[in-house]
């Protein structure tokens, strides 16, 4: 299984977005690293340029010793070996839970996947789901599902958008379980938007403030 304890992020960005300048300059390593700020302060768009759904009007964004976006660089987003887990789970609803998880793998090139289709299930605890329709899966269960698919696209690192907002504090409590061991025993590097304090003082290992 793949080790991104060595992994870097290196992001300096700036966007404009009508009257407002989102702009982002930090370096994270592994571990979670918390982008903190009120809700409005640019966030998920520092998330989107680091995912290529997004353009920044300036600056670059590295991970390890791949330029994803400069001057004269920008990657599409199939192309960046990212995983992004999104609030609302964004689960293909055409597709059983086994079609949403390996689609990102099947994807991948083969040399950049590192976790298979029986780990990931495994590690989540989903075997259970594998039948399964999205629309059927309570809250907790469709973001196991996402987080799995985004780990099966074999991904250097893993951005994750508020992924407990949608749910009630028992599925909460799984879900960061869930996170803990990716950050801890995959050693895979997140960046994580929150804007609450509690989630944040769990689950960071670092924290940039956003909007302050």
């Amino acid at each position: 299984m793949w080790d991104g304890a060595r992994m870097t992020i290196e992001i300096d960005v700036e966007k404009r977005r009508g009257d407002r300048m989102i702009a982002a300059r930090f370096t994270a390593g592994p571990g979670l690293t918390a982008l903190f700020g009120p809700s409005g302060a640019g966030k998920t768009s520092i998330l989107d340029m680091v995912a290529g759904l997004l353009r920044p009007d300036r600056g670059h964004i590295r991970i390890g010793d791949r330029t994803l976006f400069d001057a004269a660089t920008d990657l599409p987003p199939e192309a960046r070996r990212i995983g992004y887990v999104f609030q609302d789970g964004r689960l293909f609803p055409h597709k059983r839970v086994r079609a949403n998880l390996t689609y990102g793998h099947e994807l991948a090139p083969t040399a950049n996947r590192w976790m298979t289709l029986d780990e990931a299930v495994g590690f989540l605890g989903i075997d259970h789901l594998l039948g399964r329709w999205p629309q059927s899966l309570s809250g907790g269960e469709a973001q196991r599902v996402a987080i799995g698919r985004a780990l099966l696209a074999g991904p250097d690192i893993l951005l994750m958008d508020e992924p407990l907002a949608s749910l009630d504090a028992a599925r909460r409590g799984d879900i960061m379980a869930v996170i803990e061991r990716i950050r801890d025993d995959l050693k895979l590097p997140i960046l994580y938007v929150s804007h609450d304090r509690a989630e944040v003082d769990r689950l960071a290992t670092s924290v940039v403030a956003i909007g302050e």
